[in-house]
Protein backbone atom coordinates (compact mmCIF):
# COMPACT_ATOMS: atom_id res chain seq x y z
CA UNK A 1 0.00 0.00 0.00
CA UNK A 2 1.07 3.69 -0.79
CA UNK A 3 0.43 6.60 1.86
CA UNK A 4 -1.58 8.57 0.02
CA UNK A 5 -0.51 11.97 -1.51
CA UNK A 6 -2.32 14.04 0.96
CA UNK A 7 -0.45 12.86 4.66
CA UNK A 8 2.17 14.86 3.37
CA UNK A 9 0.83 17.99 2.66
CA UNK A 10 1.74 21.05 5.25
CA UNK A 11 -1.60 21.42 6.02
CA UNK A 12 -4.59 19.14 6.16
CA UNK A 13 -6.79 19.52 3.04
CA UNK A 14 -10.59 18.49 3.08
CA UNK A 15 -9.90 14.58 2.84
CA UNK A 16 -7.52 14.58 6.41
CA UNK A 17 -10.38 16.89 7.98
CA UNK A 18 -13.09 14.28 6.84
CA UNK A 19 -10.52 11.81 8.37
CA UNK A 20 -9.46 13.36 11.89
CA UNK A 21 -11.71 12.34 14.31
CA UNK A 22 -10.70 8.46 13.46
CA UNK A 23 -7.30 9.99 13.61
CA UNK A 24 -8.23 11.09 17.37
CA UNK A 25 -9.53 7.89 17.85
CA UNK A 26 -6.28 6.24 16.93
CA UNK A 27 -4.23 8.38 18.88
CA UNK A 28 -6.41 7.58 21.71
CA UNK A 29 -5.65 4.01 21.16
CA UNK A 30 -1.86 4.83 20.84
CA UNK A 31 -2.12 6.57 24.40
CA UNK A 32 -4.20 3.92 25.43
CA UNK A 33 -2.06 1.06 25.16
CA UNK A 34 1.14 2.88 26.34
CA UNK A 35 -0.05 3.66 29.42
CA UNK A 36 -1.84 0.32 30.06
CA UNK A 37 2.15 -0.92 29.57
CA UNK A 38 4.41 -2.38 32.05
CA UNK A 39 7.85 -2.48 30.58
CA UNK A 40 10.08 -5.17 31.22
CA UNK A 41 13.46 -4.27 32.06
CA UNK A 42 16.35 -6.16 30.57
CA UNK A 43 19.89 -6.40 32.26
CA UNK A 44 21.85 -4.88 29.59
CA UNK A 45 20.96 -1.75 27.38
CA UNK A 46 18.11 -1.52 25.24
CA UNK A 47 18.14 1.13 22.85
CA UNK A 48 14.51 1.51 20.11
CA UNK A 49 15.46 2.71 16.97
CA UNK A 50 11.16 3.96 15.79
CA UNK A 51 9.52 6.55 14.20
CA UNK A 52 6.34 8.49 14.96
CA UNK A 53 5.21 8.32 11.46
CA UNK A 54 3.91 5.25 9.76
CA UNK A 55 5.91 3.76 6.91
CA UNK A 56 9.80 3.91 6.02
CA UNK A 57 11.76 6.91 7.58
CA UNK A 58 15.26 5.14 7.31
CA UNK A 59 14.57 2.73 10.51
CA UNK A 60 16.68 0.11 9.29
CA UNK A 61 20.28 2.25 7.98
CA UNK A 62 19.83 4.00 11.13
CA UNK A 63 19.87 0.40 13.03
CA UNK A 64 22.67 -0.58 11.00
CA UNK A 65 25.04 2.48 11.84
CA UNK A 66 23.82 2.03 15.63
CA UNK A 67 25.02 -1.42 15.67
CA UNK A 68 28.62 -0.71 14.14
CA UNK A 69 29.29 1.94 16.55
CA UNK A 70 27.34 -0.22 19.52
CA UNK A 71 30.56 -2.58 18.22
CA UNK A 72 33.26 -0.31 17.90
CA UNK A 73 32.66 0.55 21.56
CA UNK A 74 32.80 -3.12 22.53
CA UNK A 75 29.56 -4.01 22.70
CA UNK A 76 27.80 -7.45 21.39
CA UNK A 77 24.53 -5.93 19.89
CA UNK A 78 21.48 -7.90 18.75
CA UNK A 79 18.76 -6.87 17.04
CA UNK A 80 15.16 -7.54 17.97
CA UNK A 81 12.34 -7.14 15.01
CA UNK A 82 8.47 -8.05 14.75
CA UNK A 83 9.67 -9.44 11.57
CA UNK A 84 7.10 -7.69 9.54
CA UNK A 85 5.18 -9.78 6.55
CA UNK A 86 7.11 -12.62 8.35
CA UNK A 87 5.51 -15.83 9.43
CA UNK A 88 7.54 -16.36 12.27
CA UNK A 89 6.43 -15.82 15.71
CA UNK A 90 9.38 -16.37 17.72
CA UNK A 91 11.84 -16.18 18.96
CA UNK A 92 13.56 -16.98 16.24
CA UNK A 93 17.38 -16.03 15.44
CA UNK A 94 17.14 -15.07 11.60
CA UNK A 95 19.50 -17.26 9.57
CA UNK A 96 20.01 -15.64 6.17
CA UNK A 97 21.07 -19.40 4.52
CA UNK A 98 17.78 -20.94 5.44
CA UNK A 99 15.26 -18.14 6.17
CA UNK A 100 13.13 -16.18 3.64
CA UNK A 101 11.48 -12.97 3.67
CA UNK A 102 8.38 -14.82 3.82
CA UNK A 103 8.97 -16.43 6.93
CA UNK A 104 11.25 -13.53 8.92
CA UNK A 105 10.61 -10.05 6.95
CA UNK A 106 12.53 -8.35 4.29
CA UNK A 107 14.27 -6.32 7.16
CA UNK A 108 15.91 -8.42 9.26
CA UNK A 109 16.76 -10.35 6.57
CA UNK A 110 19.05 -7.39 5.62
CA UNK A 111 19.96 -6.54 9.12
CA UNK A 112 21.31 -10.01 9.99
CA UNK A 113 24.24 -9.51 7.56
CA UNK A 114 25.45 -7.19 10.19
CA UNK A 115 24.43 -8.32 13.65
CA UNK A 116 22.55 -11.15 14.73
CA UNK A 117 18.76 -10.49 14.16
CA UNK A 118 15.46 -12.11 16.01
CA UNK A 119 12.19 -11.97 15.00
CA UNK A 120 9.90 -12.06 18.04
CA UNK A 121 6.21 -10.94 18.10
CA UNK A 122 7.07 -10.79 21.87
CA UNK A 123 9.52 -8.26 21.92
CA UNK A 124 10.25 -8.59 25.40
CA UNK A 125 10.67 -12.31 24.47
CA UNK A 126 13.02 -11.91 21.82
CA UNK A 127 15.76 -9.36 24.12
CA UNK A 128 15.58 -12.12 26.43
CA UNK A 129 16.89 -14.94 23.87
CA UNK A 130 19.23 -12.30 21.90
CA UNK A 131 20.84 -11.94 26.04
CA UNK A 132 21.09 -15.63 26.65
CA UNK A 133 22.93 -15.86 23.34
CA UNK A 134 25.40 -13.22 24.11
CA UNK A 135 24.03 -10.24 23.87
CA UNK A 136 24.96 -6.96 25.88
CA UNK A 137 23.39 -4.58 23.82
CA UNK A 138 19.68 -4.76 22.12
CA UNK A 139 18.96 -2.68 19.37
CA UNK A 140 15.05 -2.51 18.81
CA UNK A 141 14.28 -1.96 15.22
CA UNK A 142 10.91 -0.09 15.45
CA UNK A 143 8.59 -0.33 18.42
CA UNK A 144 8.59 3.34 19.57
CA UNK A 145 4.64 2.49 20.13
CA UNK A 146 5.03 -0.72 22.50
CA UNK A 147 5.32 -1.21 26.07
CA UNK A 148 6.97 -4.61 26.42
CA UNK A 149 10.52 -3.39 26.93
CA UNK A 150 11.61 -0.48 28.94
CA UNK A 151 14.90 1.37 27.08
CA UNK A 152 17.36 2.70 27.52
CA UNK A 153 17.84 5.24 24.40
CA UNK A 154 15.05 6.08 22.27
CA UNK A 155 15.54 7.40 18.91
CA UNK A 156 12.94 8.82 16.73
CA UNK A 157 13.90 8.74 12.99
CA UNK A 158 11.64 11.13 10.60
CA UNK A 159 12.27 11.86 6.94
CA UNK A 160 13.12 15.38 6.87
CA UNK A 161 11.65 15.85 3.23
CA UNK A 162 8.02 15.02 4.35
CA UNK A 163 8.77 15.65 8.20
CA UNK A 164 5.79 14.75 10.44
CA UNK A 165 3.28 15.43 7.27
CA UNK A 166 -0.20 16.89 7.84
CA UNK A 167 0.64 16.41 11.86
CA UNK A 168 -2.59 13.90 11.92
CA UNK A 169 -2.78 10.35 12.88
CA UNK A 170 -3.99 7.31 11.22
CA UNK A 171 -6.19 7.61 8.55
CA UNK A 172 -6.33 11.15 8.51
CA UNK A 173 -2.86 11.62 8.32
CA UNK A 174 0.72 9.57 8.85
CA UNK A 175 1.18 9.65 12.08
CA UNK A 176 1.07 6.69 15.17
CA UNK A 177 0.50 8.99 17.52
CA UNK A 178 0.34 13.23 17.49
CA UNK A 179 4.50 14.69 17.37
CA UNK A 180 4.07 16.48 19.88
CA UNK A 181 3.16 13.77 22.36
CA UNK A 182 5.78 11.19 20.90
CA UNK A 183 8.87 13.25 21.23
CA UNK A 184 8.14 13.86 25.16
CA UNK A 185 9.60 9.90 25.17
CA UNK A 186 12.22 10.53 22.80
CA UNK A 187 16.02 11.05 23.54
CA UNK A 188 17.19 11.72 20.25
CA UNK A 189 15.96 13.33 16.89
CA UNK A 190 17.57 11.98 13.54
CA UNK A 191 16.19 13.72 10.37
CA UNK A 192 17.40 12.14 7.14
CA UNK A 193 17.50 14.30 4.16
CA UNK A 194 19.63 16.39 2.11
CA UNK A 195 20.86 20.12 2.99
CA UNK A 196 17.11 21.71 1.64
CA UNK A 197 14.99 19.36 3.24
CA UNK A 198 16.89 19.39 6.38
CA UNK A 199 16.32 23.04 6.13
CA UNK A 200 12.56 22.52 5.71
CA UNK A 201 12.22 20.36 8.57
CA UNK A 202 13.89 22.11 11.13
CA UNK A 203 11.79 25.51 10.22
CA UNK A 204 8.84 23.37 12.21
CA UNK A 205 8.73 23.59 15.82
CA UNK A 206 11.01 21.11 17.63
CA UNK A 207 11.59 21.06 21.46
CA UNK A 208 14.34 22.51 22.46
CA UNK A 209 15.52 20.46 25.03
CA UNK A 210 15.63 17.48 22.52
CA UNK A 211 19.18 16.56 20.98
CA UNK A 212 18.59 16.21 17.21
CA UNK A 213 21.22 14.95 14.72
CA UNK A 214 21.36 15.43 10.98
CA UNK A 215 21.85 12.69 8.46
CA UNK A 216 22.35 11.79 4.97
CA UNK A 217 21.52 8.30 2.95
CA UNK A 218 24.41 8.26 0.27
CA UNK A 219 25.33 5.21 -1.80
CA UNK A 220 27.99 2.84 -0.71
CA UNK A 221 31.30 2.61 -3.37
CA UNK A 222 31.42 -0.69 -4.47
CA UNK A 223 33.09 0.04 -8.13
CA UNK A 224 29.68 0.04 -9.88
CA UNK A 225 30.27 2.01 -13.20
CA UNK A 226 26.79 3.47 -12.73
CA UNK A 227 27.23 6.46 -15.28
CA UNK A 228 25.32 5.97 -18.45
CA UNK A 229 24.03 2.78 -17.15
CA UNK A 230 20.60 1.78 -18.79
CA UNK A 231 18.09 0.87 -15.64
CA UNK A 232 14.86 -0.16 -15.10
CA UNK A 233 14.39 0.28 -11.30
CA UNK A 234 12.28 -0.86 -8.89
CA UNK A 235 11.45 -0.44 -5.05
CA UNK A 236 9.08 -0.86 -2.54
CA UNK A 237 9.80 0.81 0.94
CA UNK A 238 8.44 3.79 2.07
CA UNK A 239 9.35 6.83 -0.37
CA UNK A 240 10.02 4.96 -4.14
CA UNK A 241 10.74 8.39 -5.22
CA UNK A 242 14.26 8.62 -2.87
CA UNK A 243 15.82 5.45 -4.34
CA UNK A 244 15.34 6.76 -7.83
CA UNK A 245 16.66 10.29 -7.30
CA UNK A 246 20.06 8.64 -5.81
CA UNK A 247 20.06 6.57 -8.73
CA UNK A 248 19.76 9.46 -11.51
CA UNK A 249 22.52 11.31 -9.04
CA UNK A 250 24.69 8.54 -10.02
CA UNK A 251 23.78 9.96 -13.51
CA UNK A 252 22.18 6.28 -14.42
CA UNK A 253 19.60 6.18 -17.95
CA UNK A 254 16.79 5.48 -15.88
CA UNK A 255 14.00 4.53 -18.47
CA UNK A 256 11.40 3.13 -16.43
CA UNK A 257 10.91 3.23 -12.71
CA UNK A 258 8.10 0.60 -10.46
CA UNK A 259 7.47 2.11 -7.48
CA UNK A 260 5.57 -0.49 -5.26
CA UNK A 261 4.21 -0.41 -1.99
CA UNK A 262 6.24 -1.05 0.93
CA UNK A 263 7.16 -4.47 1.32
CA UNK A 264 4.87 -5.37 -1.75
CA UNK A 265 5.43 -8.85 -3.01
CA UNK A 266 7.63 -9.47 -5.62
CA UNK A 267 5.86 -12.28 -7.68
CA UNK A 268 7.60 -14.33 -10.06
CA UNK A 269 5.36 -12.96 -12.68
CA UNK A 270 6.08 -9.34 -12.21
CA UNK A 271 10.13 -10.04 -12.43
CA UNK A 272 9.50 -11.87 -15.65
CA UNK A 273 7.87 -8.78 -16.59
CA UNK A 274 10.18 -6.70 -16.03
CA UNK A 275 13.17 -9.33 -17.24
CA UNK A 276 11.35 -9.13 -20.45
CA UNK A 277 10.94 -5.11 -20.98
CA UNK A 278 14.89 -4.56 -19.83
CA UNK A 279 15.84 -7.39 -22.07
CA UNK A 280 14.16 -5.18 -24.64
CA UNK A 281 15.52 -1.76 -24.27
CA UNK A 282 18.54 -3.22 -22.85
CA UNK A 283 18.31 -2.07 -19.73
CA UNK A 284 19.80 -3.61 -16.10
CA UNK A 285 17.44 -4.45 -13.50
CA UNK A 286 18.05 -2.24 -10.30
CA UNK A 287 16.54 -2.10 -6.72
CA UNK A 288 17.31 -1.74 -3.46
CA UNK A 289 19.02 -3.75 -0.61
CA UNK A 290 15.60 -4.69 1.67
CA UNK A 291 13.81 -5.44 -1.62
CA UNK A 292 16.66 -7.47 -2.62
CA UNK A 293 15.96 -9.53 0.25
CA UNK A 294 12.19 -10.76 -1.04
CA UNK A 295 13.63 -11.27 -4.49
CA UNK A 296 12.82 -15.12 -5.96
CA UNK A 297 16.14 -16.81 -5.82
CA UNK A 298 16.40 -17.45 -9.58
CA UNK A 299 15.98 -13.34 -9.95
CA UNK A 300 19.05 -12.87 -7.15
CA UNK A 301 21.70 -12.98 -10.00
CA UNK A 302 19.40 -10.89 -12.15
CA UNK A 303 19.29 -7.75 -10.20
CA UNK A 304 21.59 -5.00 -9.52
CA UNK A 305 21.60 -3.95 -5.69
CA UNK A 306 22.37 -0.80 -4.73
CA UNK A 307 23.27 -0.03 -1.00
CA UNK A 308 22.78 2.91 0.92
CA UNK A 309 24.48 3.95 4.60
CA UNK A 310 23.87 6.50 7.00
CA UNK A 311 26.30 9.79 6.85
CA UNK A 312 26.28 11.93 9.62
CA UNK A 313 26.72 15.57 9.50
CA UNK A 314 27.88 15.42 13.25
CA UNK A 315 27.14 12.35 15.36
CA UNK A 316 27.94 13.73 18.63
CA UNK A 317 24.97 13.96 20.56
CA UNK A 318 24.56 9.77 19.06
CA UNK A 319 27.96 8.88 20.03
CA UNK A 320 27.65 10.57 23.58
CA UNK A 321 24.65 8.72 23.84
CA UNK A 322 25.52 5.36 23.15
CA UNK A 323 29.10 5.93 25.18
CA UNK A 324 26.49 6.94 27.85
CA UNK A 325 24.84 3.42 28.06
CA UNK A 326 25.12 1.51 31.08
CA UNK A 327 27.05 -1.88 31.10
CA UNK A 328 24.02 -3.11 32.78
CA UNK A 329 21.00 -1.14 32.58
CA UNK A 330 19.59 0.20 35.84
CA UNK A 331 15.88 0.24 36.87
CA UNK A 332 13.74 3.35 35.64
CA UNK A 333 10.37 3.90 36.67
CA UNK A 334 7.64 5.50 34.06
CA UNK A 335 8.14 8.86 36.05
CA UNK A 336 11.81 9.09 35.35
CA UNK A 337 11.09 10.83 31.50
CA UNK A 338 12.14 10.05 28.29
CA UNK A 339 13.11 6.41 27.48
CA UNK A 340 10.30 4.25 29.33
Amino acid sequence: MRAPGFWSQPTPDWRARLLSPLGALYAHGTARRLARGTPERMPVPVICVGNINAGGTGKTPTVIAVAERLRDAFHEPHIVSRGYGGSENGPTEVNPTNHSADRVGDEPLLLSAFARTWVARDRAAGARAAIDAGATAIILDDGFQNPALAYDLSIVVVDAETGFGNGLCLPAGPLREPAAVGLTRADLLLSIGDEAAQSKFEATTLPDALPHVRARLEPLQTGMPWAGMNVIAFAGIGRPEKFFDTLRGLGVNLMRTEALGDHAKLSTAFLTRLERDARTVGAQLVTTEKDAARLPPAFRSKVITLPVRLHFDDATALDSALTALPTAAQSKTPDQGPGV
